[in-house]
């Protein structure tokens, strides 16, 4: 088998009256890139990489650099091809686009692998632990109006109840875009809307210094935080490991880290409790497949993140599915040894209309697609759709 053809697609979709902000940015719409391989035997292969800026960087590099080196080569060798990769662009591309671009690539390879026999990627990968996974939602964004707190408090409890309502009992919420007392308002009228048996997780998005997120930590411990994602920049990490050593809640991150190596240095730094890598950035499952190796010797959960397209979320739960409880109990629980899969809120039609297939929520867990390779299907209708905005 041999790849005859790679093709980039860049996928968007304004959010009109849907726009919302994290602590960093206001979101006018959502983008997805995602990459095509075909081989000489009809399998095609789909992968998704890059989640934090304009498509077009990780279309170029792929387009122009990397897709003339896989022609002709045998796509069902993903981890030979991603060391060579990496090898090519290491001098320039350790961080960032390079790695980007390889995420989508090996995705793609590990699609095709799979259905080159016939068996989902979580099989390729040594077998499932889990055939289906925990969710938490993410959301309680900003809103256009993010400063008339009353009207945003009263916004959050009719949020948090519909996630209630829906099934859900965990909920990650957006910190970070207003003054520390304001946001622990927020959380407050959360808490109280919820009640005491939905776990509640925070993100920052890294808005804070270690010393903000050091004093928010304690100010929001009350309220039952099961961890603080990215409470600074990702390369702070003295600041992290200050904010793990001083803050009294779990500190996540990773989502913005690149390939073993990055992760090695978070690790050995003691800088997270909760490692979240995300496939279409760390570098796809031959990456996540090293960094979650890692993860274990150090005795930290793997949850990885998850944005973008309904490619990405597919790949997330082949991966999620391969997560050894850590440490193995025979019950595993959920953010204590059990991973859970971030299942975004936020509308998204890149996530909810590209694939044949549906993502549904049934008793709070998200089922992982048992087909072959990535186990779904691009809607073609929909992706023409999608490229055209």
């Amino acid at each position: 088998m041999k790849i005859i053809s790679i093709t980039s697609h860049i996928l968007r979709i304004p959010l009109g009256d849907k726009v919302f902000y994290s602590s960093q940015a206001r979101f006018p719409e959502r983008n997805s890139f995602l990459v095509r391989i075909e081989t000489d035997t009809g399998l095609v292969g789909w992968g998704e990489g890059g989640q934090y800026g304009p498509p077009e960087p990780v279309a170029a590099v792929i387009d122009h650099v990397l897709a003339p080196k896989l022609i002709g080569r045998d796509p069902t060798e993903p981890v030979v091809i991603w060391e060579q990769l990496y090898s090519f662009s290491r001098d320039f591309g350790q961080k960032g686009t390079y790695v980007e671009a390889i995420s989508a690539i090996d995705i793609a390879l590990w699609d095709i692998s799979g259905k080159a026999v016939g068996l989902p990627v979580s099989k390729m990968l040594g077998g499932a632990f889990r055939n289906r996974v925990k969710a938490y939602a993410t959301g309680c964004y900003y809103p256009e109006k993010y400063d008339d707190l009353p009207q945003v408090l009263e916004n959050l409890k009719l949020e948090a109840s519909r996630y209630r309502e829906s099934g859900f009992d965990a909920l990650k919420v957006k910190i970070g875009l207003l003054d520390i007392h304001a946001d622990a308002e927020r959380l407050r009228v959360i808490r109280e809307t919820v009640g005491p048996n939905i776990a509640i997780m925070v993100d920052a998005n890294h808005a804070y210094t270690a010393a903000t997120a050091i004093q928010m930590g304690k100010l929001i411990e009350k309220y039952d935080i099961r961890f603080f994602e990215e409470p600074v920049i990702p390369e702070d990490r003295a600041g992290y490991h200050r904010v793990r050593t001083e803050n009294p809640i779990p500190v996540a991150g990773g989502e913005a880290e690149f390939t073993r190596y990055g992760f090695r240095d978070l690790f050995s730094e003691g800088c997270v409790d909760i490692a979240q890598p995300d496939l279409t950035v760390c570098g796809g499952f031959t990456a996540f497949s090293q960094i979650l190796a890692l993860a274990n010797t150090h005795g930290i959960l793997v949850i990885p993140h998850v944005w973008g397209s309904g490619i990405a979320l597919a790949a997330a739960l082949q991966a999620l599915a391969i997560i050894p409880p850590m440490p193995h109990t025979a019950s595993p629980i959920p953010l204590r040894n059990e991973p859970m899969v971030e299942f975004d809120r936020t509308h998204n039609s890149l996530r909810d209309e590209l694939l044949v297939e549906k993502f549904q929520l049934v008793e709070g867990y998200v089922g992982v697609p048992q087909g072959p390779g990535l186990g779904v299907t691009i809607d073609e209708e929909a992706l023409r759709r999608f490229q055209a905005c």
